[in-house]
């Protein structure tokens, strides 16, 4: 098994059309796909994010990082939220990521994420994780 990222990512006109679902309509929409990837044993994780309006930037392409308030100045794809899925390849992943709710013109972006056990086990900083992943239940 492997874990997989699926990126919800919208256009400023899909994100604008989903904003015009009621907010019981769009939980009732991501709820039954939800329900499905629960029932299938597949979810690890899934969250929807704020309006990019309220979010920060933080840039860093020169000498010292800028912030500034609000989405990047070109939002032609807006990150939306994720799922992370625990499924046997890489074409299952693709397989519920046809099945998700989406609005005409949003994509959903799919990667693998390496587990812990694919990097050195020798690192320090690998070490250090793994303690504290065993720390906190995610091993």
């Amino acid at each position: 098994m492997a874990k997989y990222m699926l990126i919800m990512r919208g256009t400023d006109e899909s994100m604008a059309e989903m904003g015009e679902k009621s907010f019981d309509e769009m939980l009732a929409m991501m709820g039954r796909f939800n329900k499905e990837l629960i029932d299938a044993g597949v979810l690890v994780a899934a969250e929807g994010l704020d309006d990019p309006a309220n979010g920060v930037v933080v840039d860093y392409s020169g000498e010292k990082p800028v912030v500034t308030d609000g989405p990047y100045g070109e939002t032609k794809e807006l990150f939306g939220g994720y799922y992370i899925l625990e499924v046997a390849t890489k074409e299952e992943a693709v397989e519920w990521a046809k099945r998700m709710p989406a609005i005409k013109g949003s994509k959903t972006e799919i990667r693998r994420v390496p587990s812990i056990e694919e990097f050195p086990q020798d690192n320090e900083w690998i070490i250090m994780e793994r303690a504290w992943r065993e720390r906190t239940g995610q091993l």
